[in-house]
């Protein structure tokens, strides 16, 4: 998938559904709730279980949306997605070969990085936009609201304490889209397998996203 169609679609939807499960049954009803509620894009933790087959499953069953997959670690884990039909690829850290190597194969990547130094050594190495992880802990939209004056060109998605509460903050401050995890699945809600309720929790959120493309 060219960077251009990826930016687009980041800058339509405003939102990444990141699932981490241990169980691939309940990772996928996590999947299939929140594009129930209308997001279209979704990453799949390589350190799920059954990643790699969930990914390829849920290409066939959510043919609208676009799956990817995140904590990946190094090259041999990002082939091995990538072979799964994994569309869009998170790490957690900077690794130019991993740069590399995903954009050897035209498949967008996202490097997870916190200082301007990190996030302009990814965008050098071809990084189709950077993830900005763990924003909470150095400010959060404030810090993305900083990052914009010098680094205004590089697409920025944070994660790591955005919120349904705050995701708006976010991209108001000059953010491209925002990673939840968490607190797309509260967990009382998994528990009690009420994913209708979660669908509805994602549809607000994308609702509430969309509008601020509108202002």
């Amino acid at each position: 998938m060219p960077n251009q169609v990826w930016l687009s679609q980041l800058q339509k939807h405003r939102a990444i559904a990141v699932i981490r499960a241990s169980k691939m049954k309940l990772a996928q009803q996590m999947a299939m709730s929140v594009a129930a509620g209308g997001m279209q894009l979704i990453e799949i933790t390589w350190n799920s279980d059954g990643a790699g087959e969930l990914i390829s499953q849920l290409r066939a069953e959510l043919p609208g949306c676009l799956i990817g997959t995140g904590t990946l670690f190094n090259v041999q884990q990002l082939q091995d997605a990538i072979a799964c039909g994994a569309q869009f690829l998170f790490t957690p850290h900077v690794d130019i070969a991993m740069i590399q190597a995903a954009v050897a194969q035209d498949v967008p990547i996202i490097p997870g990085a916190l200082t301007p130094t990190e996030i302009v050594t990814a965008w050098h190495h071809g990084a189709s936009c950077v993830k900005v992880f763990p924003v909470q802990a150095v400010g959060g939209a404030n810090y993305i609201k900083s990052l914009q004056g010098p680094l205004g060109d590089i697409p920025l998605i944070p994660t790591g304490g955005v919120t349904l509460e705050n995701a708006h903050q976010f991209i108001q401050a000059g953010a491209i889209a925002v990673g939840l995890s968490g607190q797309l699945f509260p967990q009382g809600l998994v528990t009690q397998g009420n994913w209708q309720a979660i669908a509805w929790q994602a549809n607000q959120l994308i609702q509430e996203l969309n509008n601020l493309q509108i202002k």
